[in-house]
């Protein structure tokens, strides 16, 4: 309702209801009948299932998590990456080798970043070992000689500055997939032997009680959890 610009009246009025029936919807676990759902669902721009979980069955449920794909990352919209970043409130979590093409690609990225963690948003990063064996291993994979290691060197000398806002560590995984966390929101690059992460799949998804948000961030905790610190000084860690 928020993102729609929307209050209680102003959707009661959109979708032809009382007041009172939009409260009991926010306060109770009321939910409205198809017809009623299908409106406010196109009043705010949300999938019902999204907003309503309970009254689809599982196969659409999981259906709604994936809000949508891309076949390559470097077709995700610029503009998508600040927006889901302007929405976090809670948790930014972001694994990849590198990830560089946001802090050099995307001007508002760093500044925004820091906004969030000095607003009180969690802030978690993950980068590539440089002492590890799964760095040179994906640089061996993509023939670059070398470049994943400059990549991660890069990417570092960006964010090792705010040390005392994000929580950063070095992980040393095969890493199957990069993971960019924005609350409940979701951008997942899928990795592909030999090809650059930004040629490869990507979608986007939200969290809602299906399977797919939750594994990846079961994932992602996983990783964390073996990760070693960064720390503020020194070649990598």
């Amino acid at each position: 309702m928020f993102r729609a610009g929307l209050d209680v009246e102003g959707l009661a009025q959109a979708v032809e209801v009382s007041t009172k029936s939009v409260e009991r919807w926010l306060h109770s676990d009321m939910v409205p009948y198809p017809r009623t759902r299908y409106r406010v669902a196109a009043a705010l721009g949300e999938d019902e299932s999204y907003l309503w979980p309970a009254s689809v069955d599982k196969a659409s449920l999981t259906g709604a998590e994936l809000v949508t794909t891309w076949p390559r990352r470097a077709d995700v919209p610029r503009e998508l990456w600040t927006d889901l970043l302007r929405g976090a409130e809670r948790n930014v979590d972001y694994i990849a080798f590198a990830g560089l093409f946001l802090a050099e690609e995307i001007p508002d990225w760093i500044p925004m970043l820091r906004a969030k963690a000095e607003a009180g948003a969690r802030v978690r990063m993950m980068f590539g070992d440089p002492d590890g064996r799964q760095l040179a291993s994906r640089d061996a994979e993509n023939e670059i000689g070398g470049g994943v290691g400059g990549r991660v060197a890069a990417v570092l000398s960006y964010y090792r500055p705010f040390t005392d806002l994000f929580d950063i560590r070095l992980h040393d995984t095969p890493l199957y997939a990069s993971i960019y966390r924005f609350d409940d929101e979701m951008i997942v690059n899928i990795h592909v032997y030999g090809i650059l992460a930004a040629y490869t799949p990507t979608m986007r998804i939200r969290r809602v009680d299906g399977a797919y948000f939750q594994t990846f961030l079961e994932s992602y905790e996983k990783i964390w959890a073996s990760a070693r610190p960064l720390e503020a000084n020194g070649n990598g860690g």
